[in-house]
């Protein structure tokens, strides 16, 4: 199973891009909600009904553990304390975590992108103080967590999740049913 995690203020491209892409080539996606609610509004006033409160799951079936960017999203991410634990005890199993724009500075401040490549919102950066820090669209460290950049990487980011979870041949039928 594939976890995405809304907070208020999430970047709505990052989240229904990988939503909509992933659901295309039948991965099994819940969206979850960490703001005690379904309804989770984004950075633009976009309001999404998420699949499951974080409460309601218990993410043993857990393969990838997904994080959209957006401001004040990934600081409300980063608020939740059972979200960081999950994150930190999944990494260390071995599951996939993936973050795109601001997103993987939670990652960073976790320590789990230390002495790896990754990349970030180009203002960002900084944050990728103790990672190897890559203008790439999208990066995946030796640990499998993938990164990208922002909103206009998400489709990027996604096929490269695609590929991850279902192989080249998934990924580029999803590509060119988008026109990519």
């Amino acid at each position: 199973m594939l976890y995405i995690f809304l907070a208020e203020g999430f970047e709505e491209v990052e989240a229904l891009t990988v939503i909509d892409l992933l659901r295309r080539a039948k991965c099994d996606i819940t969206s979850v909600s960490v703001t005690g609610n379904k309804a989770v509004c984004g950075g633009h006033g976009i309001t999404v009904m998420a699949d499951a409160l974080f409460e309601e799951l218990s993410f043993d079936n857990a393969r990838m553990l997904i994080l959209p960017g957006g401001l004040p999203g990934v600081t409300n991410l980063q608020a939740h304390e059972g979200l960081m634990t999950l994150l930190k005890e999944k990494q260390a199993q071995g599951v996939t975590l993936a973050a795109i724009c601001a997103a993987p500075m939670i990652l960073a401040q976790l320590g789990l992108l230390d002495g790896e490549k990754a990349t970030i919102y180009p203002a960002m950066k900084e944050e990728l103080s103790h990672a190897i820090y890559s203008e790439n669209m999208v990066v995946k460290s030796r640990n499998n967590i993938f990164t990208s950049r922002g909103p206009g990487t998400a489709m990027y980011f996604a096929l490269a999740l695609i590929e991850e979870l279902k192989g080249s041949e998934v990924m580029e039928h999803v590509k060119a049913g988008l026109l990519l």
